[in-house]
């Protein structure tokens, strides 16, 4: 997508190798599809939600955001980028393209699943 910042799983694979606090995962699908799997260490946040959970994302920090493909959670990122925020990066090709690559995916927390 013209104009946003990206990933691939390549690269965010080894940003997560670098350890924690150096960036936040945010998966924006539906809780449907969050149930099949979800990148270690990601929140929740369905993007039907980011309109109205968006200030509880920090515009300093550097936020990756994924959905199956990387089609939705670019266009959170094009939304984000509209109210501010300059770090916020796509995952290309989202969690196929991640699971594809042979990275693990992990069922969610059913806590944090059920709360958002």
């Amino acid at each position: 997508m013209p104009g946003i910042q990206e990933v691939d799983s390549v690269q965010l694979a080894a940003w997560i190798e670098e350890g924690p606090g150096k960036l936040r995962l945010v998966d924006v699908r539906s809780l449907a599809e969050i149930a099949r799997g979800i990148l270690a260490g990601a929140e929740v946040m369905p993007m039907h939600l980011i309109p109205l959970r968006f200030n509880e994302l920090d515009r300093n920090e550097r936020i990756v955001f994924y959905c199956r493909t990387g089609a939705r959670s670019g266009q959170v990122c094009a939304f984000l980028q509209q109210q501010g925020f300059t770090r916020v990066i796509n995952l290309r090709g989202g969690i196929v393209d991640w699971h594809r690559q042979g990275y693990p995916i992990q069922l969610p927390a059913t806590e944090s699943a059920h709360n958002s």
